[in-house]
């Protein structure tokens, strides 16, 4: 980790979210690196600073102020899918995986430092998933079946 760099997505994939996929204040961080020509001939990079299972994060307590955390959100896809390839899939211990890895983002938070999840509702409900968390979120959005919160480290 360099010196300013605040920020932590705990589940880059190939950083889709992202404004600048290169912001120096960002660590991206990934289970998987793969690099991939998709069926329409776009090129798929999952390229992350750190190569780590969200669930077992390699730092120190209270090391960011801010962590994104999107975790995939299909239960369901075929191995080689473009699908399971642009945006993982979860375990059949899903249910497991996230709470782990919601208890290890906040681990890794600063006091009072900020947690984005962003979730899908294609497979799993809203309401399934924040089942699994210790707390609630202070508020958020919803587009479509993608839905945006904002939780804060007590």
């Amino acid at each position: 980790m360099q010196v300013g760099q605040r920020i932590l997505d705990a589940t880059c994939g190939s950083r889709m979210i992202w404004f600048n996929k290169e912001n120096p204040d960002v660590i991206y961080m990934d289970n998987r690196q793969l690099t991939e020509i998709l069926c329409d001939g776009r090129v798929l990079n999952i390229k992350p600073d750190v190569v780590a299972d969200f669930q077992d994060m390699p730092f120190e307590d209270e090391t960011f102020y801010l962590v994104v955390f999107d975790p995939p959100h299909l239960t369901k896809a075929g191995k080689e899918s473009w699908l399971a390839k642009k945006y993982g899939v979860l375990s059949k211990n899903w249910q497991e995986d996230l709470r782990g890895g919601f208890r290890e983002c906040m681990r890794v938070l600063k006091p009072n430092g900020v947690l984005i999840f962003k979730w899908n509702e294609t497979q799993v409900p809203l309401k399934e998933v924040l089942s699994c968390f210790d707390q609630k979120p202070l508020f958020g959005n919803r587009r479509a079946k993608t839905h945006w919160l904002v939780f804060m480290k007590n």
